[in-house]
């Protein structure tokens, strides 16, 4: 039987683009599950492996390249982008993760692409699999960017302005230049307040977010971990800038370290959750040099329901709430992002069973086995209704001005 046939080791390298050879290729065979399938490692990959896991069970994203959709809109002339050529690579590596013929796949094709347009992966090296997560999905926007000819746009400075308004019209000028599936699934906006210590000048705009970085708050003597909530509960509290991230005040004309105060204006289906647990510090004893510690601390999160509301200060709509249900965890062990090694605990969507992934290996598992101090990336879904633009699309029918000048655009209905 075919799923029976031995694993068979070929050369063949990529014209020096590494990941392209001397590893194993895809295995014929049954998964676990169709779209439950190993990755062989290509060299210290498993960072990819690791997110590939988790992005690949997001239904309605996974089912747009399955159904070959994506190839009416691959954007081949967007500078930003790969030609189109990574949106392929991933749409050729998801039709044998879910075709049901292999039980291991070897993603070479895909990691030969990013690694001709993002150079710093044409290595061996381990990678941040937030940093890889990060330039996957954005390089996968611009390739299926349905904007042609980006306008100059400047940001909305929302001080003094009605936050609804304020919102409307960052979201439409961000529609000018970007719109594509991930945009109607995976971003949203979220208010940044920022305040000169020195003068008190106030400066507030509607950013676009596809990830979230929490702080890690320490636990509590006598507790084993922290709860996710006070995490969040941190976030939402502000911080003040460091010299590294300093804010350039108009009216000091220098850079300051500005308070700044983010709130989450609003949510997307599909929302990441990056637990910040790398830290730079100085070195007391070695003359102030800078060292990555990471934090151990296990974040307790909730694996069915996640419920965002009293975080959310836009809109929010009893249909389709900002509540969620884990699907994925990136998971790290080791000091530092770039060594160690990263495994996923992935729900199926559709047999809605817990898998755990490492490289080739796979088994069950359950979503609470992932709740340990290695989780580094949370992937949740909205559990009912859905809302595109994270229900900026809404909101912009509301305001017929800001809604009419983007519809104004030819556009094609996402599925």
């Amino acid at each position: 039987m075919e799923s029976k046939r031995e694993p068979v080791e070929i050369m063949k390298p990529f014209n020096g683009i590494h990941g392209g050879g001397f590893v194993r290729e895809s295995l014929r065979g049954i998964p676990a599950a169709r779209g439950t399938v190993g990755l062989h490692n290509l060299g210290n990959s498993c960072y990819m492996n690791s997110i590939l896991q988790c992005i690949n069970q997001i239904k309605p994203i996974t089912g747009y390249f399955l159904e070959g959709d994506y190839q009416k809109e691959l954007n081949k002339a967007n500078p930003l982008g790969s030609g189109g050529r990574v949106a392929t690579a991933y749409g050729s590596f998801l039709n044998d993760i879910w075709g049901g013929e292999y039980s291991v796949v070897a993603p070479r094709i895909l990691k030969q692409t990013v690694s001709m347009f993002a150079q710093q992966f044409n290595n061996n090296y381990q990678h941040d699999s937030q940093e890889f997560c990060q330039y996957l999905m954005d390089g996968l926007h611009e390739d299926l960017n349905r904007v042609r000819e980006k306008p100059y746009v400047e940001a909305v400075e929302a001080f003094g302005m009605e936050d609804g308004k304020a919102a409307v019209e960052s979201w439409r000028k961000h529609l000018l230049r970007h719109d594509s599936i991930f945009v109607d699934y995976t971003q949203g906006m979220h208010r940044s307040h920022l305040t000169c210590p020195a003068c008190g000048k106030e400066s507030i705009k509607f950013d676009v977010y596809s990830s979230i970085s929490l702080p890690i708050v320490p636990a509590k003597e006598g507790s084993s971990s922290v709860p996710l909530k006070a995490c969040l509960d941190q976030f939402a509290v502000g911080e003040q800038l460091d010299e590294h991230n300093a804010w350039y005040c108009p009216s000091c004309k220098r850079h300051v370290c500005a308070l700044k105060h983010i709130q989450l204006w609003n949510t997307p289906d599909v929302i990441v959750l990056h637990m910040k647990r790398f830290t730079f510090e100085k070195c007391p004893d070695e003359d102030g040099k800078i060292i990555r510690r990471k934090i151990e601390e296990t974040v307790d999160f909730p694996i069915d329901r996640l419920d965002l509301s009293p975080y959310v200060y836009g809109p929010k709509y009893e249909d389709a709430p900002p509540v969620y249900r884990l699907f994925g965890v990136s998971e790290h062990t080791g000091a530092t992002a770039n060594s160690g090694h990263y495994t996923a605990t992935v729900r199926n969507s559709g047999d809605g069973n817990w898998y755990r992934y490492n490289d080739s290996h796979v088994g069950s598992s359950s979503g609470d086995a992932a709740v340990t101090g290695g989780a580094y990336l949370l992937f949740y879904q909205r559990i009912r209704g859905s809302l595109r633009w994270a229900g900026m699309e809404r909101q912009m029918k509301d305001d017929e001005d800001g809604f009419k000048e983007v519809t104004g655009k030819k556009r094609r209905n996402r599925r």
